[in-house]
């Protein structure tokens, strides 16, 4: 409860008279969305997967036979089952049905290499695994059978989940794609997982304790560890979300769901809010600016939460005239900054209000937002969202919290902040103090409570809305025998924000050129992680105790930007 002799924080204000800034944690399992959306709506549609719509009360019904497959294949309380799967029907029945279950969801990115693959079912002890029967994801999963907990796959197949005559046509035109997996124990087919009465046997939650979602973070070292996210963490999450909707259509809200589901931010924004508000859900497998551009022209969603790179694509498209975006009224952008030109055209081109937000893994994800009611400041992530409280704490003295405008160390504290990291006791007393989460961003406080971030404490590129960790790509340079030094630094990309680039020396007499090892990365890193320039150098700068310096690097490549600017104005002048 609210301590009533407790004064309310400097953001308190900026929220309207129908929204209360102090919101306390929903004790009620994940689950409870998809359960509410059908009791009240069981006919209204819940997801549009490519022309073939699915009703909420057929999604709740194929989750609760998700549940009562995964029961019947032994999955008990706290087993970790995971999903490596792209936007589909799939993804939210198993979803849900695991959560139903009383198991914990494992997220993986279906973009996860082999080896990824396998090191993350390892360290979470996956015991079953849904993914697509495609060529491009079974077999990075079914080589995990073997050396992992890892005993079962469901297989998914996506020709079924398309309407007839796109079925059709996939299974023709698209049959070199589609994996064979044999049809035993080990490799169950979906269809068979679920042919049940869906009479799974209710699991006791804990909603404030037991862990709904392991999500993967690379958290300030790059090296992968789960967040262990509570039903209470995610469904609180969503509402506070929810809060900053103050304008719903009474006609029903649709919202475009191009993020993948896997990714934090599209779980609880685009997923967990669509089911909240009972909206229909436009789901696409991927992300093609085309297919994008028609799906909002022919389906006018209402809600497009996205990255900066999407809204700058759509933008920059050169043929925008074909497509009327208007039925768009609410943008958020999460995972990487917004810049203010990216956020001014969409609007002029839309007529939306396109808000930037903030948030971590770590947090379910949502921590801040710009308010769509009220004032966006230039460079602002936002206020925090209710029953969020945000301290800037000196960066040489944790324990001291700064004055307003004094820049340090951005806390965070509210009920969407996770329980731990899993199995990693020390880092997570290294990010939890108490109740309080340190972000590892630096930024400052104004006299509205509005946070501006100004510079990241942890060695992390925002590629495109995602994390990428320089370490990983370090390391897998390391294994190439011909690399001696590797250090890995952001340089910025006009689509993707920002991007790695490598700087390598090489052994003595080496002969590696940098599209050799541009191939060696290609073999060892996902699409998202490969540099997009490779710089071999005769030495790479030092500190004084002879450690590996970006420093020196950064400012080179900023300085090889500050050059080059005046010729571009010139050649667009």
């Amino acid at each position: 409860m609210r301590d009533l002799f407790t004064p309310p924080p400097p953001w308190a204000h900026a929220y309207p008279p129908n929204l209360d800034w102090d919101l306390e944690a929903i004790a009620k399992p994940v689950y409870a969305l998809l359960d509410e959306a059908a009791a009240k709506d069981p006919d209204a549609v819940c997801l549009d997967f490519l022309d073939r719509h699915t009703t909420f009360a057929k999604m709740l019904a194929l989750t609760n036979r998700t549940a009562r497959g995964l029961q019947q294949l032994g999955v008990q309380k706290g087993d970790r089952v995971g999903l490596c799967l792209p936007n589909s029907p799939y993804y939210i029945a198993a979803y849900f049905g695991v959560l139903k279950a009383g198991a914990t969801v494992v997220n993986f990115n279906p973009l996860y290499t082999e080896d990824e693959i396998r090191a993350q079912i390892a360290d979470a002890g996956v015991s079953i695994m849904f993914t697509l029967d495609l060529k491009s994801l079974y077999p990075k999963v079914a080589a995990a059978l073997k050396g992992t907990s890892l005993r079962n796959i469901v297989v998914c197949s996506l020709s079924d989940a398309l309407p007839t005559v796109k079925s059709w046509l996939f299974q023709v035109f698209k049959r070199g794609e589609i994996a064979a997996p044999p049809h035993n124990l080990q490799n169950l087919p979906f269809s068979w997982l679920t042919k049940n009465l869906g009479n799974y046997d209710p699991v006791e939650i804990d909603p404030l304790s037991d862990i709904a979602l392991f999500q993967y973070t690379g958290g300030t070292t790059g090296t992968p560890k789960a967040a262990m996210l509570t039903h209470s963490n995610i469904i609180t999450n969503t509402e506070q979300v929810r809060g900053w909707l103050t304008d719903d259509d009474p006609d029903g809200e649709s919202i475009l769901a191009v993020l993948p589901f896997f990714h934090v931010f599209a779980m609880t924004v685009v997923m967990c809010l669509g089911l909240r508000i009972r909206a229909k859900l436009i789901a696409l497998p991927r992300f093609e600016l085309d297919q994008v551009l028609k799906t909002i022209h022919e389906k006018r969603p209402s809600l497009f939460p996205a990255v900066p790179t999407i809204y700058g694509a759509i933008s920059n498209h050169p043929n925008l005239d074909r497509y009327d975006l208007t039925s768009i009224r609410h943008c958020i952008a999460g995972g990487a900054p917004l810049p203010v030109e990216i956020k001014h055209a969409f609007e002029k081109l839309t007529g939306c209000v396109l808000v930037e937000g903030y948030g971590l893994t770590e947090a379910s994800p949502v921590v801040c937002c710009n308010p769509p009611w009220g004032d966006n400041k230039p460079g602002a992530i936002g206020i925090p969202l209710p029953g969020t409280h945000v301290e800037i704490r000196d960066l040489d003295n944790k324990a001291r919290t700064v004055p307003i405008g004094e820049r340090g160390e951005v806390v965070v504290r509210g009920p969407q902040v996770m329980a731990g990291y899993w199995g990693r006791e020390e880092e997570t007393l290294d990010v939890l103090e108490g109740h309080w989460l340190r972000t590892g961003d630096v930024g400052h406080l104004d006299e509205d409570g509005y946070v501006f971030l100004t510079d990241r404490m942890k060695d992390v590129i925002l590629c495109g809305g995602y994390n990428v960790y320089p370490r990983v790509i370090e390391d897998a340079l390391y294994q190439h025998p011909d690399v001696l030094e590797a250090v890995v630094i952001a340089i910025p990309h006009g689509y993707r924000g920002e991007t790695p680039k490598a700087f390598v020396k090489l052994a003595e007499d080496a002969k590696a050129r940098p599209e050799d090892l541009m191939a060696f990365c290609t073999e060892h890193l996902n699409p998202l992680e490969r540099p997009e320039e490779i710089e071999l150098r005769d030495e790479l700068p030092k500190t004084l105790i002879g450690k590996l310096s970006k420093k020196e690097l950064v400012e080179e490549e900023a300085q090889k930007r500050r050059e080059a600017q005046p010729l571009q104005e010139l050649r667009h002048g």
